[in-house]
């Protein structure tokens, strides 16, 4: 019997240590920041196309300033997509027109900054490196232009272009 009450005292001491160490967090992940996004891609295009530290300073400055823009649009692009589920919600003809003019303005914006950083990043590239840059955009790798990656698109992540 104190075999039995020790190993069940046992079996509930370990069962519950176990339990405690699986913390749960309701907690969403932070986001990166812009500076970890514009870092990462810096890095990842150092590697693919042999970036040297000029053209990383200058690459960093391009998507700094692109990510920064596009970090203002998504924001509105949020507030937009609300404002239209609430007008589809509420059959609100207007409101939807409004809403919808507004993403469009928004998604008109998004590829105009993501254009002018593809364009500033290509001109400091080398021939090589264009050409380089070119095939790597042909295979999809999410390295920038509208129509690579972003949200929901292949590539799924920031690059040049988004």
């Amino acid at each position: 019997m104190k075999t039995w009450i020790f190993k069940t005292f046992a079996i509930a001491t370990l069962s519950a240590s176990f339990l405690m160490a699986q913390t749960s967090t309701s907690t969403a992940p932070t986001p990166p920041t812009v500076a970890q996004i514009v870092a990462n891609l810096v890095a990842r295009l150092t590697t693919l196309l042999t970036l040297t530290s000029s053209q990383q300073t200058e690459a960093t400055t391009i998507f700094t300033t692109e990510q920064t823009a596009l970090a203002t649009i998504r924001t509105s692009m949020q507030t937009a997509q609300t404002a239209l589920q609430t007008a589809i919600t509420g059959s609100d003809a207007a409101g939807i027109t409004a809403a919808a003019t507004q993403i469009g303005t928004l998604t008109t914006q998004q590829v105009e900054a993501q254009a002018a950083a593809a364009v500033a990043f290509y001109a400091i590239l080398t021939s090589t490196q264009q050409t380089q840059y070119a095939s790597l955009k042909q295979f999809g790798l999410g390295l920038g232009g509208p129509g690579f990656g972003g949200p929901g698109g292949p590539g799924g992540g920031p690059g040049p272009g988004h």
